[in-house]
């Protein structure tokens, strides 16, 4: 049953997004979170691509132009905004204590944070590698990703944090050797 719940609220979520997307867009506030979220995940990325991996590459704005042509703009749809949202709305409509909800949501959004710098750095290997493929490995591979990550946390949270309270009492009453009269 908890499965079909995270299904509804991240599809149900989804759906309402892409179809808000053009209200969402009339706040300044939005545009301006998004346009910094993308560019934050611009400056991780590119630094990692560079001084990490060690290509050559050249940037302006929040494009990374490689050699031979190859490219990726890092725009506002990569900004992780979405499933930061996603994430958010996901723990604070499913079950569990208000306590860990107060540091699990952030924990989860850093997460997504380092998991898109990681996906967008991959799309720069694939540039480099393989150009051929970064189109199918953009949308079929690296943004589902981001889905399975966030189901994996989910799976945290339902198996350990959500009841969390309950398993401590079960266990402080077994090892006491209470037992429940029914």
């Amino acid at each position: 049953m908890d499965v079909l719940i995270f299904a509804v609220i991240i599809y149900g979520f989804h759906e309402l997004w892409w179809g808000n997307i053009k209200f969402l867009k009339s706040f300044l506030l939005f545009n301006e979170t998004a346009q910094f979220l993308a560019e934050q995940v611009f400056i991780a990325s590119s630094w990692i691509v560079e001084n990490i991996i060690g290509y050559d590459i050249t940037t302006k704005a929040t494009t990374m132009y490689f050699p031979d042509n190859g490219y990726i703009d890092v725009n506002t749809s990569c900004s992780g905004l979405k499933q930061f949202y996603q994430w958010t709305v996901l723990i604070l409509l499913f079950p569990g204590p208000w306590k860990h909800k107060l540091w699990y949501i952030p924990a989860g959004i850093i997460v997504i944070h380092l998991i898109n710098i990681f996906r967008i750095v991959a799309l720069s290997i694939i540039v480099m590698l393989n150009p051929d493929i970064w189109d199918f490995c953009h949308m079929w591979i690296l943004r589902p990703f981001f889905y399975v990550v966030i189901f994996i946390m989910w799976v945290i949270w339902v198996e350990k944090l959500k009841n969390k309270r309950k398993t401590k009492r079960i266990t402080l009453l077994q090892r006491t050797g209470y037992q429940q009269v029914r």
